[in-house]
């Protein structure tokens, strides 16, 4: 992947964390299998839906690492015998990895396989207010 000059300015010091996020991003987005929405649920609220039909919950995985968020299909030898006799196939049967990164705070609420489409529900808490206070000290 191609370095973002702006990081590399010596101004910049510190940005590397915001730096991995963006190729993180950048590679996530030049993926295309399976298909997915993102859906605004108000309230900070996000569901992502992926399609994916013919698999099964045993073979998805759902896991959150580092705020990034990683969808796995893996199909187990089964769903392409040699004896099936295919005229069209245009049902992928191939597995997959779909990644996105999650904001600071983001946090993955539920997911649901139904109809052949994941949901995975996000929300954005609210933060606590805090509130520093910083004791002021004397030179005597």
């Amino acid at each position: 992947m191609n370095r973002n000059v702006i990081f590399d300015s010596p101004f910049l010091l510190g940005f590397e964390h915001t730096r991995t996020l963006i190729e993180r991003a950048a590679k996530a987005a030049a993926e295309s299998y399976p298909p997915y929405n993102v859906e605004d649920r108000g309230d900070g609220g996000l569901r992502i839906t992926l399609a994916v039909a013919g698999f099964s919950p045993d073979q998805l995985q759902v896991t959150v690492e580092d705020r990034h968020l990683v969808i796995a299909g893996k199909r187990d030898g089964a769903a392409g015998k040699a004896e099936d006799a295919y005229l069209h196939r245009g049902i992928a049967a191939r597995g997959f990895v779909r990644s996105f990164v999650l904001a600071d705070g983001m946090q993955v609420d539920a997911a649901l396989l139904e109809h052949g489409l994941l949901h995975i529900d996000l929300a954005r808490p609210e933060p606590a207010k805090r509130v520093l206070t910083i004791p002021i000290r004397t030179s005597v």
